[in-house]
């Protein structure tokens, strides 16, 4: 004759596990009897005896209702009384029966447990009324299995907040076999759990870039039950080589030691989720790209640390650490914030002759406009511009522009390479340009004319056509919600402007070679960023010397210098020296701080700045991201201009910046693969975080399978060759 005895879920008054307190409420017990007797009654007493909420139910029906209501921690079943109900189907019906027990009278021979053990019970207990019989057995689950099992589920949400954190984990045995890799830890070194799980260490391959005795000094570290942290080169799945910053901790338990290792130093508490369509997933794996990047500056480390120091640090530090990372996520570190004394008119004098450009800066490279006057628009430009003298056929290339997908290459046909001049005709009016400036729109029309007649039409890439190409891609990035909650008007234009001329007059040679070459562009700027400045300098001397193109005409002097300082700081920003220090900047500044949901970050003066330098920086660049035919013919072009300079060089004994483009021998797949790993992932993970751009990302991830595919196959052309 049997009783069932089952455990669903149990609370403890405390329990501490790990660095982890858990509590509970009173036990709660449900015993299923078909009738009262003294097994019944035995229970009932210890029940109380224990302290536990005890409940009674007589039948299978009543036992499911109750058990439904109130989720008991204890179930005891009756099985002694097959014609009455089934418990080991009632058993099955509670699917979260853990433990059972089943009383058997002495007299009968002993069976196995096996039905039992398949229908869902963990243990037995021979048959026994006595109270104290039935009070020990009760205590002994509760402090045992019971126990075991509270544990466990608390160890569930701990395997939960791994799968969710955006550092790389990995959990290894104390004989380095892998037992565990989170989401991120897929993410970043390109493997599946199933690939890992059950390896030992030694078989997954290891970088080469680590010193011959790191793994040694990891594991003198680790055998003494020390934490090890330090930078460590891993090999990803591609057999590319990362740096990261590796955190390796010996826990010990009752199984022996484990080692637990994290990779990245960040702990990111939430990422935005959108949508259904995969773009969660995505954007989760661009999160994690973000905040475990490879290339991390000096001020990232200090973030990072002050970050952690702040989770442990009461509130007034926690505030004061604030403060801090507001004053380290400036984009100027090491420039004074000059303010100014009303009391003292001396030193406000001095301060802004001397120290400044003679206005006085709110903050970075904005200023405070404190005598602008609104606009008063002459009577013919009230009405939007005109462009009914564009030709039909150029008009039709134009009616997609507002796509991601606009093809400048047919633009760049039907218009006889002076794409710049329409696009640009088209793009301002759409976002009101003149009418911000208060030009006639033959103004503009004439500016757009003589900044294209600048612009190589002999160099295949740097052209006006790759001018367009980045004049769409601003214009498409300003209409992205985010985008324009962070940016101004002024703002807006700036960047239309800084996106027209960003190349103007360049010779199709890299700054590298001008300086090798001792150009004069070269020696005028001092051999930095000499291209960059040339062009800014360039397009406002265009500007200025005839009243006929000059844009700028008509608005007022701090507004025009407020203009001008935020269109050159653009343009300087689309030199590559400072390339990783600008996508530092914005991800410490903005998507960090958006990550914890911070949305006061968008408007200040600062991080327009920061949004600005990362929108036309991916305008710029934005290629590999572009369709796949559009994609493949900018890389045929770059390589090309690559090839010229490297074939000049070559003849005027040169040294040779770029060997790899050499026309004999290069591999474009390999430069474009190589390009987008080093350059536009991580820069395009951060914008896509920023901006959301499902669209963008699925067409580098299809590029880049492309190229992959072309290099797999020694291909060094842009395409395949035919069937």
């Amino acid at each position: 004759v049997c009783f069932l005895l089952a455990i669903f879920q149990t609370t403890l008054t405390e329990v501490q596990f790990g660095p982890m307190k858990l509590f509970k409420d009173p036990l709660q017990v449900l015993l299923v009897f078909a009738k009262e007797d003294s097994q019944s009654n035995g229970f009932c007493r210890a029940c109380e005896k224990a302290n536990y909420r005890c409940k009674m139910a007589r039948t299978p029906e009543s036992a499911l209702e109750c058990f439904s209501e109130k989720h008991h921690d204890l179930v005891i079943i009756d099985h002694r009384h097959s014609r009455h109900f089934d418990a080991e189907a009632l058993c099955r019906i509670c699917h979260v029966v853990l433990y059972a027990f089943v009383f058997l009278r002495p007299d009968r021979e002993e069976a196995s447990v096996m039905p039992l053990i398949n229908a869902g019970f963990n243990r037995r207990y021979v048959e026994n009324a006595n109270m104290m019989a039935c009070y020990n057995e009760l205590l002994q689950l509760e402090h045992g299995e019971v126990l075991a099992q509270f544990k466990l589920r608390a160890g569930n949400a701990i395997f939960t907040a791994l799968e969710q954190s955006q550092d790389a984990i990995e959990i290894t045995s104390e004989d380095q076999v892998i037992q565990y890799v989170n989401p991120a830890y897929e993410s970043i070194m390109g493997y599946q759990q199933s690939e890992l799980i059950g390896k030992e260490i030694i078989e997954v391959p290891k970088s080469e870039k680590n010193k011959p005795d790191l793994l040694e000094t990891i594991n003198s570290c680790i055998l003494k039950g020390k934490e090890w942290q330090g930078i460590y080169y891993a090999k990803k799945k591609n057999g590319d080589s990362v740096q990261q910053n590796v955190k390796i901790t010996p826990v010990i338990g009752q199984g022996g030691k484990h080692k637990d290792r994290r990779k990245g130093s960040l702990d990111v508490r939430s990422t935005t989720s959108r949508g259904s369509d995969g773009s969660s997933q995505r954007r989760h794996s661009s999160m994690a790209r973000i905040h475990s990047m490879t290339i991390e500056a000096p001020i990232t480390k200090v973030i990072n640390i002050i970050n952690a120091a702040q989770e442990s640090s009461p509130m007034p530090v926690a505030e004061a650490l604030d403060r801090v990372l507001e004053i380290l996520r400036t984009t100027e570190l090491y420039s004074p914030q000059l303010g100014t004394k009303d009391e003292d008119p001396h030193t406000n004098d001095l301060v802004g002759g001397l120290m400044t450009d003679g206005l006085r800066r709110l903050s970075g490279n904005e200023y405070i406009l404190s005598t602008k006057q609104p606009h008063h628009l002459p009577s013919h430009l009230t009405t939007p511009l005109s462009l009914n003298d564009i030709p039909p056929r150029i008009a039709q290339t134009m009616e997609n522009e507002d796509s991601w997908d606009f093809d400048v290459f047919t633009l760049e046909a039907a218009t006889m390479k002076r794409p710049l001049t329409y696009l640009g005709l088209k793009i301002f009016s759409r976002f009101g340009v003149c009418e911000f400036l208060n030009c006639p729109e033959a103004t503009l029309r004439s500016w757009l004319q003589v900044i294209e007649a600048n612009y190589h039409s002999s160099n295949s890439y740097h052209n006006s056509s790759h001018a367009a190409d980045v004049l769409h891609a601003t214009a498409y990035f300003l209409c992205k919600e985010r985008v324009k909650q962070s940016l101004d008007p002024i703002d807006e234009v700036a960047a239309l402007i800084a996106a027209t001329v960003h190349d103007v007059d360049h010779p199709g040679r890299t700054n590298s070679f001008l300086c090798n070459a001792g150009s004069e562009l070269a020696i005028l700027y001092n051999d930095t960023a000499v291209l960059e400045s040339h062009h800014a300098a360039l397009a406002f001397q265009i500007t200025t010397r005839d009243d006929k193109c000059n844009i700028f005409k008509n608005i007022e002097r701090n507004e025009y210098r407020t203009l001008r300082q935020a269109i050159i700081d653009m343009v300087l920003a689309t030199e590559m020296t400072k390339h990783f220090e600008h996508v530092n900047k914005f991800v410490n500044s903005i998507n960090k701080p958006l990550a914890e949901s911070v949305k006061s970050i968008l408007t200040s003066p600062e991080n327009r700045i920061l949004v600005k330098r990362m929108l036309i920086k991916c305008a710029d660049i934005s290629n590999p991201c572009r369709p796949q035919e559009l994609c493949i013919e900018w890389a045929g072009r770059i390589s090309e201009e690559y090839f010229a300079q490297t074939d000049e060089e070559k003849r005027q004994g040169l040294p040779v910046v770029m060997p790899v483009f050499d026309r004999n021998t290069c591999s474009i797949p390999k430069s474009q693969i190589s390009f987008i790993d080093y350059f536009i992932t991580d820069m395009f993970d951060a914008w896509d975080a920023f901006a959301d751009l499902p669209n963008l990302m699925q067409h580098l991830d299809n590029n880049f399978k492309y190229w992959k595919g072309l290099d797999e196959r020694k291909l060094h052309s842009l395409r395949p060759p035919p069937e």
